[in-house]
């Protein structure tokens, strides 16, 4: 399982050459960021907001008043418990532009509205008002579910040569920004080739200092086609006429946002699968020693410091995130797991249209002995190597390191004043061509070692490098063309998500 066990010179060169690289490119994304001359603390050192002026040279402003418009569902207090600035403050006037700027950043990022303005009104040369224009976005969203059961469309192109029988359909309804107060259900009813039925409730605050609050989630899933392995890191599916796997699940979260970028998560949930015993006798490890069901809860933390100017499609700014979760916390629990993450993300504008981004994760989980369905794996959401989007790499551990080059070439934003429906007047539009290189490393589970099984890719340094094109809209949507290159193979890939 060691790095350096049993492998030649030029493969202990590959993997000293990978651990530089993560390091070098962590110092370059966080350089832009920490040793800039702007404010990095939640209370903005040197923006102070004061309810006395302080004796000095310096010509400041008091805020009388803040007025918003545009608002016709959304409650005051929630575009309020964005702002650095309140009435009765006095601040800079040379640090008013600075503050206003973030707090528009992160009323944008509320992903309640289309375009947001803050302008200061000046009453006298010591008094000003703050006017605060928003165009709220849509918020109802019965969407006709129609997606690919598999990981990816590449995965379900490549792999499963675009089996249309591998299609979900049915609806999902969003509710966004309930009663006002930003609260979100999501309803789903799921069919085809997966069954799934959801229920998701987010409250962002329930209590009047706006700071803590709860999501509640439950679900149930089940299907006639599901893998039994992995052979060469490709999920090998089964099928049968009867159900193969069904689980069920639920879980609560808390969250805590003491300040403005700081959010804390604690969530407790509990999940239940049951196998049928074709499953079984094909993997007697599914759900552990030849058993046909399961029952676990878990527990887990999560820190969040998010520093990102746009949480859609970010260019500048960064964000930290890590946690830590047990699995098997009260004796009902069949196994027992801990897994722990830790994630920086980095973005920098270069100047000429130019950005720069890169993202450094490690992910850890132990013991090793768990069953298969609770393996540990790179290959899912966002988190690959590109060039490998249809592998699914299984280990204990794994790092990844993603960076990415991009020119703006165009940017637009139309207001359809003439259009009938508002709340899709506003069309924005960005296009960036992009060069990037990734890298990463999985270590392998002991019992495909000693197997020799799902060794192509785990173990090594995986790399891949190429150039796209991305296109960015209205709604928060991302759509990316790449080609890339890997040490194994060339190939076009298409998302429809930003990178991370």
């Amino acid at each position: 399982m060691s790095w350096l066990s049993n492998v030649n010179s030029s493969a202990v060169l590959e993997r000293v050459t990978f651990a530089c690289a993560i390091v070098l490119s962590i110092t370059v994304s966080a350089k832009p960021f920490i040793g800039s001359n702007q404010t990095l603390a939640d209370t903005i050192k040197g923006v102070p907001n004061l309810k006395q002026p302080p004796d000095s040279g310096k010509q400041y402003l008091q805020i009388h008043e803040i007025v918003i418009k545009g608002n016709r569902l959304t409650r005051n207090p929630i575009i309020l418990r964005e702002l650095r600035l309140k009435p009765g403050d006095i601040i800079s006037e040379m640090d008013l532009d600075y503050v206003l700027k973030k707090d528009h950043q992160k009323i944008f990022n509320l992903r309640l509205f289309n375009t947001v303005t803050i302008v200061p009104v000046f009453r006298d040369s010591t008094n000003i008002d703050l006017s605060i224009e928003v165009s709220e976005r849509w918020y109802t969203f019965p969407i006709p579910r129609f997606q690919l059961s598999d990981r990816n469309f590449n995965e379900w192109w490549q792999n499963y040569g675009h089996d249309w029988s591998r299609v979900n359909y049915g609806v999902k309804l969003y509710q966004y920004n309930l009663w006002g107060r930003n609260h979100t259900l999501l309803l789903k009813a799921q069919f085809g080739f997966q069954k799934n039925f959801q229920l998701l409730y987010k409250i962002p605050y329930i209590n009047k200092q706006q700071k803590q609050g709860l999501i509640f989630e439950m679900d149930f899933t089940s299907g006639n086609s599901v893998p039994d392995s992995t052979i060469d890191h490709k999920l090998n599916y089964i099928k049968s006429t009867d159900v193969l796997r069904t689980t069920r699940g639920i879980g609560i979260t808390y969250s805590y946002r003491n300040n403005f970028y700081l959010q804390h998560r604690l969530k407790y949930e509990y999940h239940h699968s049951f196998i049928a015993d074709t499953l079984v006798k094909l993997n007697e490890n599914y759900l552990g020693n030849g058993f046909d069901q399961q029952q676990y809860d878990a527990l887990s933390y999560e820190i969040d410091y998010d520093r990102k100017d746009v949480a859609a499609y970010p260019l500048k700014g960064y964000q930290i995130l890590a946690g830590i979760q047990r699995s098997g916390i009260m004796l009902i629990s069949d196994f027992r797991k801990t897994s722990a993450y830790f994630r920086y993300a980095g973005y920098a504008e270069l100047g000429n249209n130019f950005f720069v981004s890169n993202l450094s994760m490690l992910v850890w989980s132990g013991p090793e002995k768990v069953p298969y369905f609770n393996y540990t794996t790179m290959g899912y959401d966002k988190i690959f190597v590109r060039g490998y989007e249809i592998y699914v790499i299984e280990g204990p551990y794994f790092l990844l390191n993603k960076m990415t080059l991009k020119k703006r070439i165009f940017a637009k934003k139309w207001h359809l004043n003439n259009w009938s429906f508002k709340r899709f007047n506003y069309l924005p539009l960005a296009i960036y061509l992009k060069v990037y290189s990734d890298v990463g490393f999985v270590d392998n589970y002991e019992v495909y070692e000693n197997a020799g099984l799902n060794n192509s890719l785990s173990e090594k340094v995986l790399t891949g490098a190429g150039l796209g094109i991305d296109i960015v809209t209205a709604y928060d949507m991302a759509i990316r063309f790449e080609y890339t290159f890997t040490p194994q193979s060339n190939g076009f890939f298409l998302h429809f998500k930003k990178e991370f």
